[in-house]
């Protein structure tokens, strides 16, 4: 029998991320009818254990014999791994939220990266709010998220195309400590400032809530990424202004028959669809690919890289196929608005993007000298 090891974290944000991605990955491969394959799972926490990771990792391959590994890791802790896969001579799906940008994007034919662009999301978003007249813009995250180069992503495109950050803010860690009474100040000093925000899991709710206390009424222009606008969390928290938009990779108001089949599925059993569950579902097809050419190119990796970087897959987000000098997926991102409902917060779909892979190039080849990550956890993972 096929086996796919899979490396699941832990997250006190999203307390049932493994289940979810396990759940996404299982219920993907039944829908393909591959009732031939296992999955073997290995916990590494939150990612943050280098060693834990790695050795969670050599157990999946050594003792478990898996055709290939599939983990929520970020970039740094991936490229750890590496001279593991590349003795092995297997491959590696990194399931990547996409937070963060890489020192060097280097293509590796045992590591592929199925993204969630939450990096990305908020270069685009962040050039939306320059678009539509903001020329002043404050960067406001909670403590945990501001550690991510998305921070640099979303400030380095607003500057790019005419904008200026006038202000920082980042939140306290606990509830306790989070309060948006810092912004009166910044505002008195730069009115008619964009908000770039960068949040996830219950910061979200903290952020909205504080900003309908503090700001009631003056309907403050906000900006999200991906995972600001995560549906499970954002129905959950209150609405606190009437422009806040944003860009996400996925959402449950996407017409197209995967999604539905993706949606339908899971209701069936009465379990909630997220970016996690969504990342499980796709990575099944992706896995699937990986083990018919396996064994079509005799396990060659560089024959297997180079058909994968050709391959193109439909998905409950939509068309996805990989970038060949990073070998990470290009998938479709939608520009949205948070509407009102019953008082707390949905999505209305605005359109889809059309230009990503463009500006995922752009993106990637932002200079970072002197600008790193001290964070090794999976995104979202604390």
């Amino acid at each position: 029998m096929n086996k796919i090891g899979f490396l699941l974290p832990r997250s006190t944000f999203y307390d049932t991320i493994g289940f979810d991605l396990f759940e996404g990955l299982k219920l993907g491969l039944q829908q393909l009818g591959r009732d031939d394959v296992k999955i073997v799972t290995e916990n590494i926490g939150f990612g943050a254990d280098k060693q834990q990771c790695y050795r969670s990792a050599e157990k999946l391959l050594l003792e478990e014999n898996v055709n290939l590994v599939i983990a929520y890791i970020g970039h740094r802790t991936a490229e750890l791994l590496r001279p593991l896969f590349l003795a092995a001579n297997k491959m590696l799906i990194v399931l990547d939220s996409g937070a963060s940008l890489a020192s060097e994007w280097p293509s590796c034919p045992n590591i592929f990266y199925l993204s969630l662009h939450n990096a990305l999301g908020a270069w685009m978003s962040a050039k939306n709010a320059t678009k539509e007249g903001y020329k002043s813009g404050g960067m406001v995250s909670g403590y945990y998220d501001g550690g991510y180069l998305h921070t640099y992503s979303i400030s380095k495109s607003f500057e790019a195309t005419g904008g200026n950050i006038n202000f920082n803010q980042v939140t306290g860690y606990k509830e306790d400590d989070f309060t948006m009474s810092p912004l009166k100040n910044h505002l008195m000093q730069y009115p008619n400032s964009a908000l770039l925000s960068l949040f996830s899991g219950d910061f979200v709710q903290w952020y909205f809530r504080e900003i309908k206390k503090e700001f009631e009424g003056e309907n403050l222009p906000i900006y999200l990424s991906p995972f600001g606008l995560e549906e499970t969390m954002l129905q959950n928290a209150v609405y606190p202004s009437n422009k806040i938009k944003g860009v996400t990779s996925w959402s449950t108001k996407i017409e197209n028959e995967k999604n539905k089949l993706f949606l339908t599925t899971l209701e069936s059993l009465g379990k909630k669809s997220n970016f996690f569950s969504l990342l499980g579902w796709e990575s099944a097809q992706l896995a699937i690919e990986i083990i018919e050419l396996s064994f079509k190119h005799s396990h060659k990796i560089i024959s297997i890289a180079n058909e994968l970087q050709l391959f193109e897959f439909e998905t409950p987000r939509g068309k996805i196929y990989f970038d060949s000098k990073t070998n990470t997926s290009i998938s479709p991102l939608y520009e949205v608005t948070v509407i009102e409902s019953n008082g707390m917060c949905e999505l209305k779909l605005d359109n889809q993007i059309q230009n990503i892979k463009e500006e995922f190039e752009k993106m990637c080849a932002l200079p970072l000298d002197n600008v790193t990550s001290a964070w090794y956890n999976s995104y979202t993972c604390i």
